[in-house]
């Protein structure tokens, strides 16, 4: 495999860790990118170490107005080019969507989808120009469907999907693929912070980092569009997609809870 450089988002734990290991075993330089700089230069040293690899370390919070930006501009600097972007960063969250407060609901709206599509247009040119590159999105099996009760969660995912189905179709030609990885609840610290880990369909089925990782890997490599690991997963892919609209809705309501009774004044 050519030597390229990856871009990995989020990758200071969980999927994003996974699919940091997974390029490093590939030869691949790597950035790597999320809020703790401890924890980022730890597996930088330890990736490096393991697989004679590059390594770059950028702490940023994407839930910063801007800070896509910067981190472009901190890449440009240091003379690093993109050859894989790996859109991973993201976070959820439960409530009644009008007792969210409102800077909770904005950050997850600034990281779920404008840092994730200004990183995209920023480094998609480069890619575009010299014929060749890759972009993984992490979406969500709630991109399928309506969540009441962390209906602005599911609503951002449904943008990445949508997002990346469209680049997908727009870039063909070019070299670029853009690829869409949809899990389902996975054993990382997402649900214990989206308070979402007592929910049913964290409890009924719940996947490890490495398959979940390895899954998306491989279907960016292979240049397709969605993939959805798990077969329960896929399974409610297909019954979200061919079933009454009203019915869905119901169900991810029962699923998606407990939540305490609303706030009265």
């Amino acid at each position: 495999m050519a030597a390229e450089t990856a871009l990995v988002t989020g990758a200071s734990s969980g999927i994003g860790e996974a699919l940091a290991e997974l390029f490093a075993r590939d030869k691949s330089s790597l950035i790597l990118v999320a809020r703790s700089q401890d924890k980022l230069q730890a597996l930088a040293d330890r990736l490096a170490k393991a697989y004679g690899i590059q390594t770059l370390v950028i702490p940023c919070d994407l839930s910063e107005p801007g800070a896509a930006q910067r981190v472009f501009e901190a890449v440009m600097a240091a003379g690093w080019t993109v050859d894989c972007l790996v859109n991973n960063a993201g976070f959820g969250g439960m409530g009644y969507f009008d007792e969210i407060p409102e800077a909770e609901m904005s950050s997850m709206l600034q990281v779920n989808i404008v840092a994730l599509s200004q990183l995209t247009r920023l480094f998609m040119p480069g890619m575009v120009a010299r014929k060749r590159g890759r972009i993984l999105n992490l979406a969500s099996t709630a991109a399928f469907q309506p969540g009441p009760n962390a209906a602005t969660y599911y609503a951002s995912k449904a943008y990445v999907w949508y997002l990346s189905e469209g680049l997908q179709t727009e870039m063909a030609g070019t070299g670029v693929t853009v690829t869409c990885l949809a899990p389902g609840p996975t054993r990382t610290n997402f649900g214990e912070v989206s308070k979402m880990d007592t929910t049913r369909i964290f409890q009924w089925n719940s996947m490890e980092t490495a398959p979940v990782a390895l899954a998306g890997y491989n279907a960016m490599r292979a240049g397709r569009t969605l993939v959805v690991p798990g077969f329960f997963n896929k399974a409610l892919f297909w019954a979200s997609k061919y079933s009454l609209w009203a019915i869905v809705k119901q169900v991810m309501k029962n699923i998606m809870q407990p939540l305490g009774p609303r706030k009265t004044a």
